[in-house]
């Protein structure tokens, strides 16, 4: 299965462990919750999923990757003690805390989470000194004499031996106390990641054109060489980060990243076209509004991987604009629930100034941010959307300071004037991202006669997180008879292959 269905099977798998009956005990008893093992190629993102459930979930996670442990480290050390057996003093060995139990301890008492993931990666590259209490983990959930406590869950994860020299087959024992899940790379499920997460336009735009080389993972007489899903979006990371400081990345800095030389080196040659169309095609000038005919004569008549890449160009900036609108929905959203708590006709303490309730509220909201952060509940966009809401409510506060009225009313109206202030902020950068997106049509129109090209366009947009998002609430005409289009052949696609199958 791809990334994303495995993703939602750890989630529910999750949920119906933690589930709990009508006395609080748990559903499916702690010995009888079968430990999750994800088997997949390396970089495919078996550990990033786990970060997203646990945010999701708003449960804690603790991760660990044993093949940096030995037994000692994993069981806890000896020591002698004595006890009372019959009647009679003995001294047996017991061991110290395991470091990886005596963590989740210390997550449930820094974070308050009682529930949560334990994800041990590399598990089926562990020692031999190391591999029958491995058995002893996944069976019993212990580690030595220590049990990892209730309601936390075990998900490992592993590479499949033709990646790893390190990995050891389980036996039948084993595997049949495990669930099993094989994860295959899904280019299709990433690219949606990608356009989430803003991967650099150029990495998306060539695996666009070039998806064999998403996942590829070769040994030869001259050695291994593989790109990886992972190795992508690090390498996005860096160029984003090297273009910032004024710089190109060449073939040898791709290569760190993608150690695949003929991949490395067919990367590097689009890169330099990408910023070369970039310069050319002044992308915010045509979303802007400013259409000339050379360049949609040109662009028309270019070959195909610059029509791919102007269009990754244009999908790029306008998932920008997107995201800005939905960061300042999301933004003015959670204000707004926070505002609402100061509300006068709601509030039965109408003695409280306005001010000293903004000030309860800002405090609140500002532990619970830490709580979060600390917890690791929260993803670097929402950490962001948290801080802003804390200084717009900082910012109001201090504006009564400034009025000095102290009359709670006025207080008040003088709040839903600023709150105003991000709803019209709303909307000029939904009207702007709209007349964008129109712009962009105007120019892919007037380049592609046929429209054949804006089937692309649209797939691209159907796949973008935020222009979905915005796409639900802003009527496009031009995107919904393109996409009707669309639908369309692939109906026909899937017809035309119905009767190629029945005529064999």
């Amino acid at each position: 299965m791809n990334i994303k269905r495995a993703k939602e099977e750890i989630r529910n798998t999750i949920e119906a462990y933690l589930l709990k009956d009508d006395y609080g005990t748990y559903e499916i008893p702690g010995m009888r919750q079968r430990p999750v093992f994800l088997m997949g190629p390396p970089g495919v993102g078996k550990t990033q999923i786990m970060e997203q459930i646990a945010r999701e979930c708003q449960i804690g996670l603790v991760a660990y990757t044993i093949t940096h442990h030995t037994r000692q480290s994993a069981v806890g050390l000896p020591f002698i003690t004595d006890k009372e057996f019959g009647g009679k003093q003995s001294r047996v060995t017991e061991y110290t805390m395991s470091e990886i139990v005596a963590s989740v301890y210390n997550k449930i008492e820094s974070t308050g989470l009682s529930e949560g993931i334990l994800f041990i990666d590399e598990i089926n590259c562990v020692s031999e000194t190391l591999a029958p209490t491995m058995l002893q983990f996944l069976q019993y959930k212990t580690f030595g004499n220590h049990r990892i406590p209730e309601g936390w869950i075990i998900v490992t994860a592993g590479n499949p031996p033709e990646y790893n020299k390190s990995v050891r087959d389980f036996d039948v024992v084993t595997l049949d106390r495990i669930k099993l899940i094989h994860v295959e790379p899904d280019y299709e499920v990433w690219k949606t990641y990608a356009y989430e997460h803003e991967i650099h336009p150029a990495v998306i735009s060539y695996l666009n054109a070039r998806t064999d080389n998403f996942c590829r993972i070769e040994t030869t007489v001259d050695g291994k060489f593989f790109a990886t899903p992972r190795g992508w979006e690090d390498l996005s990371s860096f160029i984003k980060i090297y273009e910032r400081l004024g710089k190109k990345p060449d073939r040898d800095v791709v290569g760190e990243y993608i150690q695949f030389p003929k991949i490395a080196k067919d990367f590097a040659n689009y890169l330099e076209l990408y910023y070369k169309y970039r310069d050319d095609y002044q992308i915010d000038e045509i979303l802007s509004g400013t259409i000339r005919e050379s360049l949609c004569n040109k662009l028309g008549r270019a070959p195909f991987d610059e029509k791919l890449n102007v269009m990754g160009l244009l999908l790029s900036r306008l998932g920008q604009h997107f995201k800005s609108v939905a960061d300042q929905g999301d933004r003015t959203g959670l204000l707004m629930e926070e505002l609402k708590k100061a509300d006068p006709e709601t509030d039965i303490n109408s003695d409280v100034s306005m001010e000293e309730r903004l000030f309860k509220i800002r405090n609140q909201w500002s532990e619970s941010l830490k709580q979060k952060r600390e917890a690791g509940l929260l993803n670097r966009r929402e950490d962001f959307l948290y801080r802003d809401v804390e200084a717009l409510l900082l910012k109001i506060e201090e504006t009564l300071k400034k009025s000095e009225k102290n009359d709670v009313k006025d207080d008040w109206n003088h709040i839903r004037k600023m709150f105003q202030e991000e709803i019209n902020r709303y909307d000029m950068l939904f009207a702007e991202s709209g007349k964008a997106l129109e712009h962009a049509f105007d120019f892919l129109e007037a380049a592609f006669v046929t429209g054949q090209e804006l089937v692309l366009f649209i797939t691209e947009l159907n796949s973008g997180f935020y222009s979905v998002k915005f796409l639900k609430e802003y009527e496009c005409e031009r995107y919904y008879q393109y996409n009707k289009s669309l639908l369309f052949k692939d109906r026909e696609d899937e017809i035309r292959s119905r009767i190629t199958s029945l005529g064999k």
